[in-house]
């Protein structure tokens, strides 16, 4: 567009009030100079003149861009491992929030006081790196995107929130608020909480203590090896590992607790060597993405019978590397899946597969479309798209899909949301609860073990928050 047809459109969105609360402050204020400005000189003529030159000063803000007739879209940047050894987890985040962002869209989008306006999601790669993520938050800021999405690395996200404290200190109006959907380590909602960081997903502390409710139960289990990843989340599921199985069951002995690099294993045969040579009953890990992976596909192929108590293993082409093996052997806690049953619950998760038919594609992390369907109707609530609006309007909220109730805890902003631990099992199989969807054409899935409350997986938090004042 040229300097005169931007500076007409501009002129437009000045002439209404409630259309500049989806602009930038500083935007704001200048095209309001420019619009009484307009008005003192005679005629079209003149307003088009001052319009034309603020826009030939001003950049517009990204969501402003490739924007489709009529009203701008709101832009949502999602930084994450495009590239790189988590690469699949990225490429399954992506697509649980492109669906959420078309199902929004479909709707008509969001609400605010000047019309409805859709939602468009940037995809930046992190290369999953504190450093490259960081260069990617710049990025976003620097094209006025006021809500970036992140999750797969607890150490990302804690360098994001930090370098989010500081932007949103410096400089008021252009403000950031930091979506996560994935990364748990429990400190992010307690001594690290921040007022423009909300977590999605359940933490560590509270997948933990809903796997330990049904180890508490099977009296076969009297060792554990503790597996995991190798830096703050894998420590902290090891941590939450080791206080759960002393408060539920104190016999059990811990006989290992071993790290590895993340993302850097190949060969995982001699770790099930050494789990094997253990002896050891049961495997708690958080590995996720190819870390997950290949550890279960080395224990199917050296046929080591033990149970493996997993935070993700329901996921990313875990149960078909297991296979037969697998089978009431693996457990995963989840805040939902596919065999959770109900008529609401089967019906979302069938228009999920519609629009990703292909069996590797088929993963619904539950919580990120409903995570942008809470955004959406924070920004109404506020009548706003303004970073720090919609922050204070995401205090508190709840979302109840019939299905699955959530609460976004305002004390810490952790959302509270029910928990599923569930078990791997041939597809097709019957039992307390049966086995009617596969995960990833496997032919095997997972059947409800216990579901637990969303106000029973709450724990408390010694989260201070500090709260901008405007």
């Amino acid at each position: 567009m040229d300097c005169m047809g931007l500076g007409l459109g501009l002129s437009r969105v000045v002439s209404h009030n409630a259309g500049k609360r989806c602009l930038p402050a500083r935007w704001s204020r200048l095209l309001s100079r420019a619009s009484h400005a307009g008005k003192r000189l005679s005629g079209l003529f003149g307003q088009l003149i001052v319009a034309s030159c603020v826009g030939s000063m001003l950049v517009a803000p990204a969501w402003a861009a490739d924007a489709a007739p009529g009203l701008p879209p709101i832009r949502i940047a999602m930084i994450e491992g495009m590239s790189g050894p988590f690469a699949n987890a990225g490429a399954a985040v992506e697509r649980n929030l492109r669906f959420g962002v078309e199902r929004l869209n479909a709707n008509g989008g969001v609400t605010l006081p000047d019309g409805k306006h859709t939602l468009q999601l940037v995809v930046l790669d992190g290369k999953g790196s504190s450093e490259a993520s960081l260069v990617q938050l710049r990025a976003a800021i620097d094209q006025n995107i006021g809500f970036v999405m992140q999750g797969n690395s607890s150490a990302v996200a804690a360098a994001l929130i930090d370098a989010i404290n500081k932007q949103n200190a410096r400089d008021p109006e252009h403000r950031v608020v930091f979506l996560n959907y994935s990364a748990d380590d429990p400190a992010l909602t307690n001594a690290d909480c921040s007022f423009w960081h909300f977590r999605f997903d359940a933490h560590a502390g509270m997948r933990m203590n809903a796997l330990a409710d049904v180890i508490r139960q099977d009296q076969s289990v009297k060792k554990v090896y503790l597996f995991n990843q190798d830096y703050s989340f894998g420590h902290d599921v090891s941590h939450e590992a080791q206080r759960a199985l002393k408060e539920r069951r104190p016999d059990i002995a811990v006989v290992a607790d071993e790290f590895i690099p993340a993302g850097r294993v190949k060969d995982f045969a001699p770790y099930i060597a050494k789990i094997r040579a253990s002896g050891a009953d049961a495997v708690i890990t958080g590995n996720w993405g190819n870390d997950l992976t290949l550890l279960v596909k080395a224990a199917r192929e050296q046929g080591l019978d033990t149970h493996f108590y997993t935070f993700y293993g329901n996921s990313l082409g875990a149960p078909a590397a297991l296979g037969d093996a697998g089978v009431k052997h693996v457990v995963a806690v989840a805040d939902w899946h596919p065999n959770a049953g109900g008529a609401a619950s089967d019906a979302y998760y069938e228009a999920f597969r519609t629009r990703f038919p292909a069996p590797a594609d088929d993963y619904l992390f539950l919580r990120m479309p409903l995570m942008i369907e809470m955004l959406a109707q924070a920004m109404e609530k506020a009548h706003s798209a303004d970073p720090t609006a919609v922050a204070r309007a995401l205090e508190g909220m709840k979302l109840d899909k019939g299905f699955q109730a959530t609460e976004m805890r305002a004390a810490d902003h952790q959302l509270i949301q029910p928990l599923y631990v569930i078990e791997m099992d041939k597809a097709g199989s019957s039992g307390v609860s049966g086995v009617r969807f596969d995960n990833e054409g496997s032919g095997f899935g997972f059947r409800t073990l216990l579901k637990i409350p969303a106000a029973q997986t709450a724990m408390p938090t010694t989260c201070q928050m500090k709260r901008p004042a405007s």
